[in-house]
């Protein structure tokens, strides 16, 4: 499964123990964590700027997801109402890269719920989809 992660999963996974450092271990061993160049160039912004990273330190993050992740290429944003223009861009760029699914917690992203056939998920919604296979 080709998996987009958004910023504030990705931050989530980063910052602190729990269900969005487990989806990315999980992505990591079997499946492909997809992350875009906007999101990474966000991450490290958010970081420095909210968690007191050091700029080496958010710029060691990044690089770890350029090493191990797939990188989607910027797209431009896609005209789709009701979120911000980096919201557009990041869902365009998960559509370009083929994604199976964007995940997110951003509310006005998961209220979209899909587009063109791409589901947007919770982390917990894909981490529940990724144990039922499992199981199955």
């Amino acid at each position: 499964m080709r998996v987009v992660l958004d910023t504030n999963v990705l931050v989530s996974a980063f910052t602190a123990r729990g269900l969005c450092a487990d989806l990315l271990q999980a992505l990591l061993a079997d499946h492909v964590p997809v992350v875009s160049v906007t999101v990474l160039a966000e991450l490290e912004i958010v970081l420095r700027a909210k968690f007191r990273h050091s700029v080496q330190g958010a710029a060691e993050r990044a690089g770890f997801l350029r090493q191990y992740c797939e990188l989607a290429a910027a797209a431009k944003p896609r005209a789709i109402h009701g979120i911000d223009a980096a919201d557009r861009k990041v869902i365009a760029e998960a559509l370009a890269a083929s994604a199976d699914a964007l995940v997110t917690g951003d509310q006005a992203m998961l209220e979209l719920q899909a587009v063109d056939g791409m589901p947007i998920l919770s982390p917990r919604q894909l981490w529940d989809t990724l144990r039922r296979s499992r199981k199955g």
